[in-house]
């Protein structure tokens, strides 16, 4: 990681301070406050956000005694960690980057848990996907290093 980065979140609110959210284990990398360093992705997150569309900006400052655990690609151990999350399986990072596995993806994720597919089919069958990325803050620890710099409107 970077010294300093840019992140967006989009929402429904504005979210000076953000909490970690506990609800489910839909998500990627489990539980957390979910970013991004890609606006647009922030902004499609933001749309399905009713009845407003708000991206917050935040700045991340590096801090180097956090746990964090970085996927720089989709490769078999991300794909095994997003499986072991969307199980309930917890894990003691404080942050955990890498890509995001959109709707599509889920699908195929789903499949490969259910035996409908193999590991070799999921990766054939995401081959072409667009990059996204996500970086999600799993405590209030990691969180302490997290900015906030504004938000605007859609």
């Amino acid at each position: 990681m970077r010294n300093e980065m840019e992140l967006f979140h989009g929402s429904g609110v504005i979210v000076k301070r953000p909490d970690v959210l506990i609800s489910g284990f839909y998500k990627d990398f489990g539980y957390g406050f979910y970013c991004t360093n890609i606006e647009k992705q922030a902004k499609r997150w933001a749309l399905t956000k009713k009845p407003k569309h708000v991206i917050n900006k935040y700045i991340y400052n590096e801090n180097k005694e956090l746990k964090i655990l970085k996927f720089d690609n989709m490769t078999d151990e991300w794909l095994d960690f997003v499986v072991s999350c969307r199980r309930g399986i917890s894990y003691t990072y404080d942050i955990v980057e890498g890509p995001m596995a959109d709707d599509t993806i889920w699908d195929y994720i789903e499949d490969y848990i259910d035996g409908i597919i193999t590991r070799e089919a999921f990766w054939v069958l995401v081959k072409f996907k667009y990059p996204t990325h996500q970086i999600v803050f799993c405590n209030d620890k990691s969180l302490e290093n997290l900015r906030y710099e504004g938000a605007y409107s859609l």
